[in-house]
């Protein structure tokens, strides 16, 4: 059982951040994501080249925890389409309110998430083997659906569920469940009534001065 469910998901989006990069070390991912489509290409190419980084780094980053920052919030900004999951945590509150104010409140709760939860990567099991078992497309073209698996030794698989759409001819992830929790839905049922009581610009403004914290905790 993955106790920290949202450092899980932190670690298992980071997964699939960057261009795929093909190694000598993963021949078997790589054959197996030729049978599948980009999406879980990606999932396949990139999770053991993440947790690679987290297990070489570790010394570094448990000394350091700027570099440790610096690195998630890299990867982080590269592969979740901020705007579009901030949108679908807004929920009904989204209608009607400007760009600006999604921006604001998408950086800050993306803020806040990685200055909260960042660290929590360091206690992050890297003996992991990602193993995707299906892809489907999503309903009414928004995307699709990566079903995937962390496999431990002596343990049950964590499985891990991707949605992904194209923005800018890139793939990115909008929301990620893990251990069937959602990152959005967990999100969306916090704010609700903060945001409420509140409206966006006065919830954005807490997260970013700390007088409020993303929760890992779903209802």
């Amino acid at each position: 059982m993955i106790r920290n469910v949202l450092a899980a998901a932190i670690a298992a989006t980071l997964a699939i951040g960057t261009p795929m990069i093909a190694t000598a070390a993963q021949p078997a991912a790589a054959a197996s994501a030729q049978l599948l489509g980009v999406p879980s290409q990606m999932v396949l190419s990139n999770s053991q080249r993440v947790i690679s980084t987290l297990e070489k780094r570790r010394p570094e980053f448990t000394k350091n925890r700027a570099a440790l920052r610096a690195y998630v919030n890299s990867e982080f900004n590269q592969m979740f389409d901020r705007d579009y999951a901030a949108k679908l945590v807004l929920g009904r509150h989204a209608r009607g309110a400007s760009q600006a104010d999604i921006s604001a409140f998408s950086t800050a709760l993306g803020d806040n998430l990685m200055q909260r939860y960042g660290s929590s990567l360091l206690d992050f099991n890297t003996k992991l083997t990602p193993r995707v078992k299906s892809e489907a497309p999503l309903p009414n073209g928004l995307g699709v659906r990566v079903n995937s698996e962390l496999v431990r030794g002596g343990g049950d698989p964590v499985p891990v569920t991707y949605l992904m759409h194209q923005v800018g001819g890139q793939w990115k992830v909008f929301d990620v469940m893990v251990e069937g929790v959602s990152f959005v839905q967990t999100f969306r049922n916090q704010f609700d009534a903060p945001l409420a009581q509140k409206g966006i610009k006065a919830v954005a403004a807490d997260l970013a001065n700390g007088q409020m914290q993303a929760s890992t905790k779903s209802k």
